[in-house]
């Protein structure tokens, strides 16, 4: 069996402290510093992960020279059921795209932009 495809994810930012606060009350979690690689002038700040288990995990990231919300990729979070994590999007700065609607037997996704203007997914199967 093949692994998943996805091994990592990068979120980039304009404004860190407004997107860690954002990330961390919309999807109750902790983000952690990533030590900033030799050479290189960025801020990063990582989703808790672990390597034996389903999905990828991955940071947000803050960089001269990449602007935030002008991508064309979407990042699914998981969650127990994306209703709930929909409800800290608008009271934590970001908006909804599309509130939770069911993709038939894969489950329930919602759209949301984040403060930064990066749009992203939340998925759950309930």
């Amino acid at each position: 069996m093949q692994p998943n495809p996805i091994s990592w994810f990068e979120i980039y930012v304009n404004d860190m402290d407004r997107a860690k606060k954002f990330y961390q009350a919309v999807l109750a979690v902790s983000l952690e510093p990533l030590e900033k690689p030799p050479g290189m002038e960025l801020e990063m700040w990582c989703f808790a992960g672990d390597m034996e288990s389903y999905g990828a995990t991955g940071s947000l990231v803050k960089m001269p020279g990449i602007e935030a919300g002008h991508n064309s990729t979407i990042v699914y979070f998981s969650c127990q059921d994306c209703a709930v994590e929909e409800s800290r999007v608008i009271a934590n700065g970001g908006k909804i795209q599309t509130s939770k609607m069911s993709i038939g037997q894969y489950g329930f996704i919602c759209l949301a932009i984040d403060t930064e203007g990066n749009i992203f997914g939340l998925h759950s199967a309930q």
